[in-house]
């Protein structure tokens, strides 16, 4: 097997390739160190001698300064002996001199008397001149030479110097992409979109018959994690066609040019195993707008022009199609966006409810689990996740299990997987001492009572003041009823009183405030900004839009689009805004003071209740029959507020822009 192995990989053309790349880069540093050598050489300290007169050279040998002489046919060679107490350094770069052939009998018998060592020099013959030619000239010469056309060679190829312009995309032919429709969840209506360009490359004379044309390209957009690559990947297994993948990155070089030439040779490799797809990931590497004249770049620029020249030339009659993914939509060049190079946009979002179970069904067909596992319960509890999030549980659920000596997973693991996603493992190690635990709990107990006493606030599902590794001393988890893609002003409000009942638990009980609260007050603002300049939810503003939302598929961050003026009117509605909610939260808790020193109490001793036993005990205290309690549904819930983080899973919905919305 391993010989099998050893001819596959001495018979591949890319290894042929790398072959041959890699003897012009041996062939050109051995030139460049050849010429070094000899350069260094011709620089030696000592190499020329020096000529003195020939009565100077009888002086030295009487003096006794003389080691060696060499006499040739035209001149004396005389190397003088090494001065004592010198170091090695200056011993090697003692001078040599040489002086003139005089017709002198008696120079032999000097020499010998001195203690001089004589050589004469015998004369070069034809030959020997012959090779030290060769060597010193015509060899180096010749090496120069070969270099110099073998880059010209490869240049005039396409394939620039060393073969830095050639592309490297990732080819997968037939089914090597392991990937089908099926292995894709969630993202039905992409599938669609793009079932329809595989049909189209199956059976094109279906749609040629009445006119229509293959798409040239499909740009996916969407968050980080919702599988666009996999919907490529999906497309190349269905349509069982050559497969280019690379991403926009590998284009870009330090040296303008090299990508334009790199967009070439793909589209030339691509053309010649028609039918076939290409797929660039992160195009807004090489996408991005040319307005910006302060942010220009040469090399992109020109990548980009190529890539927009290749677009209008390819032929969609051969079965081309250009894939490209992106979560920076908005930062596109226009040119690029137009019909006629990206004929469809195909939105990849977040999945919803029905979407979430499928994709859990995905990642857990190779998991081993029992039959308490609900993976709707899991859904409805992660709204907002994307795909790599949910494989992420699932696989984290897997481990817990082995962890934990079992051969299946259950729906214990499960929940233990989402809050190690959301908040982290457990600090077993972090220890607060009693007061600390005291505050941490009244905290936690503040969020939970406030939003059983509102009406439009979701049930408590958990509160534990167990210490997270993402910096959570504690928090509160509640969980829908219902997935929701609209959220009412009321229940915006409610969310408001929520989030700041926990500073104003410590207040009321305490009489004091400390630093736990400063993820709660971050949150609630930023829900408070939303509902004044994107909501128009503000009576005294109105529905004017103060804010847009930039980057809505990675960090969603809002940009004014007012005066300074207005945005000081602004932050006072804020201010306002999140005063009543804060004075209303201390109105709630006063009233039910004795309510929150019970369940805080059993909270403290407990370190972690269920939703069930909160309610249990706030009914205690009220006197609410049974029957007249809240509903609380037996799933995991997505809000964690902590006494020193919110650490909320956002919704990306299109419907919930602000990731506190749906906390």
């Amino acid at each position: 097997m391993d010989n099998q192995n050893n001819r596959n990989r001495n018979n591949n053309p890319r290894n042929n390739k790398n072959n041959k790349q890699g003897f012009g880069i041996i062939l050109i540093t051995t030139i460049i160190t050849l010429f070094l050598v000899l350069g260094l050489y011709q620089l030696m300290p000592g190499k020329d001698p020096e000529e003195i007169s020939y009565s100077k050279f009888l002086d030295m040998v009487e003096a006794g300064q003389v080691e060696k002489v060499v006499i040739g046919s035209d001149s004396i060679e005389i190397t003088p002996k090494k001065k004592e107490n010198t170091n090695s350094l200056i011993s090697s770069i003692t001078p040599h001199y040489y002086t003139g052939v005089m017709n002198d009998d008696k120079l032999v018998d000097r020499l010998r008397e001195a203690d001089v060592d004589v050589t004469q020099e015998i004369p070069k013959t034809g030959t020997m001149m012959f090779w030290n030619v060769m060597l010193t000239l015509v060899l180096p010469t010749a090496l120069l030479v070969g270099a110099l056309v073998f880059l010209t060679r490869k240049m005039s190829k396409g394939g620039g110097m060393m073969g830095i312009g050639k592309s490297n995309a990732k080819i997968y032919v037939e089914k090597s992409t392991g990937v089908t429709f099926k292995d894709v969840a969630g993202q039905d209506e992409a599938k669609e979109s793009l079932q329809e360009v595989v049909d189209f490359l199956h059976n094109p004379g279906k749609y040629t018959s009445i006119g229509a044309k293959l798409p040239k390209g499909a740009l996916l957009v969407g968050p980080p994690g919702t599988g666009k690559t996999l919907l490529a990947k999906a497309v190349a297994g269905e349509a069982k066609v050559p497969f280019f993948s690379l991403s926009g990155s590998a284009f870009v070089e330090m040296y303008v040019g090299v990508g334009a030439s790199r967009v070439r040779d793909l589209f030339k490799q691509a053309q010649a195993m028609a039918p076939c797809i290409i797929f660039i990931d992160e195009i807004d590497a090489i996408g991005k707008s040319r307005d910006n004249a302060m942010g220009s770049n040469d090399e992109r620029e020109q990548t980009l022009n190529q890539l927009l020249a290749e677009m209008d030339g390819f032929d969609t009659d051969k079965g081309l199609l250009l894939l490209a993914a992106t979560n920076r939509p908005e930062i596109l060049d226009p040119a690029l966006l137009r019909p006629g190079r990206f004929d469809r946009r195909i939105i990849v979002d977040a999945p919803d409810l029905k979407g979430r179970v499928d994709v859990l069904k995905v990642h857990a067909k190779d998991v081993k689990m029992d039959e308490t596992v609900d993976l709707e319960a899991i859904a409805l509890a992660t709204s907002g996740a994307v795909g790599s999030d949910l494989a992420n549980m699932i696989n984290e659920a897997a481990i817990n299990a082995v962890k934990n000596g079992r051969q299946v997973v259950s729906q214990a693991d499960l929940f233990e997987a989402v809050e190690v996603v959301l908040v982290g493992k457990e600090k077993k190690d972090r220890i607060m001492n009693v007061e600390e635990r005291r505050i941490v709990s009244y905290h936690e107990v503040g969020h939970a009572l406030v939003s059983a006493l509102q009406k439009d606030s979701e049930p408590v599902q958990k509160i534990t003041i167990v210490p997270r590794t993402m910096g959570a001393l504690g928090y509160v988890m509640q969980t829908p009823e219902e997935e929701k893609f609209l959220n009412t002003k009321k229940e915006l409000e409610a969310m408001l009183v929520g989030l700041l009942a926990g500073r104003a638990a410590e207040e009321i009980v305490f009489d004091t405030v400390t630093t736990g609260a400063s993820n709660d007050i971050e949150k609630a603002t930023k829900v408070a900004r939303a509902m004044i300049t994107q909501y128009g939810m503000s009576q005294k503003f109105g529905l004017i839009g103060l804010e847009s939302v930039q980057h809505k598929y990675l960090d969603g961050r809002p940009v004014a689009n007012c005066g300074e003026e207005t945005a000081g009117e602004i932050d006072k509605e804020v201010m306002k805004m999140l005063k009543d909610a804060y004075d209303e939260a201390k109105r709630l808790l006063s009233e039910n003071r004795d309510a929150l020193d019970k369940i805080a109490a059993f909270l403290i001793e407990k370190e972690t209740i269920t939703g069930k036993e909160f309610m249990r005990i706030f009914h205690e205290v009220k006197g609410i029959p049974e029957n007249e309690e809240k509903t609380q549904p037996s799933r995991i819930g997505m809000k964690e507020e902590t006494s020193q983080d919110v650490i909320v899973l956002p919704d990306m919905s299109e419907e919930n822009k602000d990731e506190s919305i749906n906390e």
